[in-house]
């Protein structure tokens, strides 16, 4: 446990890139043909790829916040931001290895689609949280680490599921990235909410009213809700959800018996 936010930041400072030079060179990008890929998985892997794009808006969204003018929260996420933007690159790229051609400006077209009241949502949930300054850190650093602890956990499951040897190689240095970036959010939450009521009972309230699985909102409900029951379909998947997404954020401070999440998504991937 550490005792500071420096303490975190120090630690991430100090883990080296998976996805190095050394890393990416190695991937037998020209075998991946080779094996069948599972034409249920393709929207998935475009998914992905389109929010891990979307980290980008995301930085910029939270750089205007009180959070992201945290001078730790903003040295983690100027790292943060390059990385996830390689994880779509690398997504992308397997896509098209795989035969599965993609346009060259996907970027845009992914950017084009958001619709355009989720751009008046975030501006409106600025004008909100902006009189709440730090109490509202929490928060922020909560709703990150159950997105990206849920994402780490949708790479291990569609790892498993998908049985494709090079994809399972790709993700398993995506996952080491995705597994620094939730201890991170998960480290930095502990701290902020431990610290303060008003910041916990905050964080509670947000996320039991307004979460949603990653994703929705730029992305819309019925390809989320695609996502989720591909990779968490049934008693087995949402067990695993349980395990390792919902009851890791219970045991922040303030979330003992949260249920919200395994609420929100079991009619999903129970449906």
């Amino acid at each position: 446990m550490f005792e500071t936010e420096k303490d975190v930041l120090d630690w991430y400072e100090r883990q080296p890139r998976a996805l190095s030079k050394e890393f990416i060179d190695r991937i037998p990008w020209h075998e991946i043909r080779n094996y069948p890929l599972n034409p249920a998985f393709v929207p998935v892997l475009f998914y992905m790829r389109d929010v891990e794009f979307f980290t980008d808006m995301y930085y910029k969204e939270l750089l205007r916040t009180p959070t992201g003018k945290d001078p730790v929260i903003r040295k983690f996420m100027d790292r943060w931001s390059v990385e996830e933007l390689q994880h779509a690159d690398l997504l992308n790229r397997f896509l098209n290895e795989a035969g599965i051609a993609t346009r060259k400006d996907w970027q845009s077209e992914a950017q084009a689609r958001i619709p355009k009241r989720y751009n008046a949502y975030a501006y409106l949930l600025y004008l909100a949280v902006k009189p709440l300054g730090r109490y509202f850190e929490g928060t922020h650093m909560a709703w990150g680490a159950i997105n990206e602890i849920t994402t780490l956990q949708g790479y291990r499951r569609l790892a498993q599921l998908s049985g494709h040897p090079v994809l399972q190689q790709l993700l398993t240095g995506i996952m080491q990235e995705e597994s620094l970036h939730s201890n991170f959010y998960w480290s930095i939450a502990r701290l902020k909410l431990g610290r303060v009521r008003l910041s916990r009972n905050l964080a509670r309230f947000s996320i039991g009213k307004f979460w949603a699985p990653v994703g929705q909102g730029p992305k819309p409900k019925h390809e989320t809700n695609y996502v989720m029951a591909a990779l968490f379909k049934g008693p087995t998947g949402l067990e695993f959800f349980n395990k390792t997404v919902a009851s890791r954020i219970e045991r922040l401070p303030g979330f003992a018996g949260f249920k919200r999440l395994t609420e929100r998504v079991a009619p999903i991937v129970q449906a």
